[in-house]
């Protein structure tokens, strides 16, 4: 029997996790464990509390077996690079990144390892061609399975938009708009009130990343504004910080509104259009010079989704992406092609399949 160790750095790291989690419990050849990170939120400004106790706890009660070890496993799961990866046993390591999006935090955190070597799954050609572009193609061992994290959008029976619209309390009769801004770089502080001119037309949806509320990746501002907004205006949702999961919301969504979160892409695969917030991209750059994007947000699924640069385009590029052009549903298909393989809900079989074999399971 072999023992994995999901290495869990983030809480809201676990929906890219779980798939394959679940995919491997099926098979009694694997023994899996859960270990926590501190996932710290930063309190008055000044403290940074942890809270590994209180995930470690959910995470039991939901029948996971967690430990604190990081040694003694055959294998290790992770959602992003591992944090201190000397202190684990030199195993295979299997990385599943927790978003799809554009920003190469995802390749920049595994070529800064140099004497760690993983596994990498990716979820289609487009990240596998910027690798090797950046001269990074035998940094790691890539495979392109696409991701588990997507298989949930593709299984039937997951999700069922009319009982939930009528959980959140929203007009079935009105489209849904969808504004999921990231925390960094974001469009909060350029759109602020303006998603306000969508209401009372649209049901809107506000789901802000988990770094938003936290306030030690960005300040407490994010979310402080949509607060105040969901309070004075009832047709406004705010999904509440404990939910994590953004993938009930992009189901529902006919439209979605973000800037330069993974959920756009996660969007695009789910065949729908949505609206891309145009951040200058000039002056995103790590601090070793590094692009934070592998694309010029103005190229970014350009002829499929609109984009804007301002709140008082809003409207206008809702009204397009609710009623795309022959043209934009062509872009679309040749976009989801290329970012995407296997939109299948089958990626964790591919995934484990992989794992199976380094680990020569069954052979």
């Amino acid at each position: 029997m072999k023992k994995i160790l999901f290495d869990l750095k983030k809480e809201y790291y676990f929906n890219s996790l779980y798939p394959l989690y679940a995919a491997l419990k099926e098979d009694t050849d694997y023994q899996l464990w859960i270990r926590v990170g501190k996932d710290q939120r930063r309190f008055l400004g000044l403290f940074l509390i942890s809270s590994r106790s209180r995930i470690e706890d959910d995470l039991r009660k939901k029948g996971f077996s967690v430990t604190e070890k990081r040694t003694g496993f055959d294998a290790i799961v992770c959602g992003d690079a591992l944090k201190d990866p000397g202190k684990y046993d030199d195993v295979p390591r299997f990385h599943l990144d927790h978003g799809v999006g554009i920003k190469t935090l995802r390749i920049r955190n595994i070529v800064k390892q140099k004497k760690t070597r993983y596994h990498v799954f990716l979820e289609g050609r487009y990240w596998y061609d910027y690798i090797k572009s950046l001269g990074y193609g035998a940094s790691a061992d890539f495979h392109v399975t696409g991701l588990p994290k997507l298989d949930p959008l593709f299984l039937p029976g997951n999700y069922n938009n009319t009982a939930f619209i009528q959980k959140l309390g929203l007009d079935p009769e009105k489209q849904t708009v969808l504004f999921a801004p990231s925390y960094k770089p974001s469009c909060i502080d350029h759109i602020g009130e303006g998603i306000l001119e969508l209401i009372p037309r649209y049901n809107l949806v506000v789901k802000l990343h988990p770094y938003s509320w936290g306030g030690k990746y960005a300040p407490h501002s994010q979310h402080k504004i949509y607060q105040q907004l969901a309070e004075k205006h009832r047709e406004l949702f705010l999904v509440p910080e404990k939910e994590y999961d953004v993938y009930p919301y992009l189901y529902l969504a006919d439209t979605l509104i973000s800037d330069t979160s993974s959920v756009i892409n996660e969007f695009l695969a789910l065949g729908k259009h949505g609206i891309i917030y145009q951040l200058s991209h000039s002056k995103l750059k790590h601090s070793d010079g590094m692009d934070i994007l592998s694309i010029d947000p103005a190229e970014w699924l350009a002829g499929a989704f609109p984009h804007v640069s301002s709140s008082d385009q809003l409207k206008a590029a809702v009204e397009l992406a609710l009623e795309p052009t022959i043209s934009m549903k062509k872009k679309l298909r040749e976009h989801r092609d290329y970012f995407f393989t296997g939109l299948d809900g089958k990626a964790s079989q591919r995934v484990k399949e992989c794992i199976d074999s380094i680990l020569k399971i069954k052979e």
